[in-house]
């Protein structure tokens, strides 16, 4: 739907395979989520036939850190199923920075 054009986004970055754009609900000063233009529900969905794709995936999101100048670092989420705190059955990346981040997350 986002990626479609069909709800609002503020894109950041997009391709022929991926469209990134800013998260509505920010949990760091970047918050920027990347998303397969393919439909694919989940990481654990993916089969061998996109290991490229998720590869560009991380690619894309190293090169929005380099874009947003986040030279002391950042961190890329993947929320995998809903033990995993995935709330939306579309693949994305969370790509958060800005701040320093603290582990374990919540």
């Amino acid at each position: 739907m986002i990626i479609e054009g069909s709800i609002p986004s503020s894109a950041v970055y997009q391709d022929e395979l991926c469209y990134a754009f800013a998260d509505i609900n920010p949990q760091a000063p970047v918050h920027v989520l990347v998303a397969p233009r393919r439909h694919i529900v989940s990481i654990a969905e993916g089969g061998q036939d996109d290991r490229a794709l998720f590869g560009h995936l991380l690619w894309a999101a190293a090169e929005i850190a380099r874009s947003k100048g986040l030279p002391k670092g950042y961190r890329v989420v993947v929320n995998t199923g809903e033990d995993g705190g995935q709330t939306v059955d579309h693949l994305h990346l969370h790509l958060l920075g800005g701040r320093p981040l603290t582990w374990p997350p919540g």
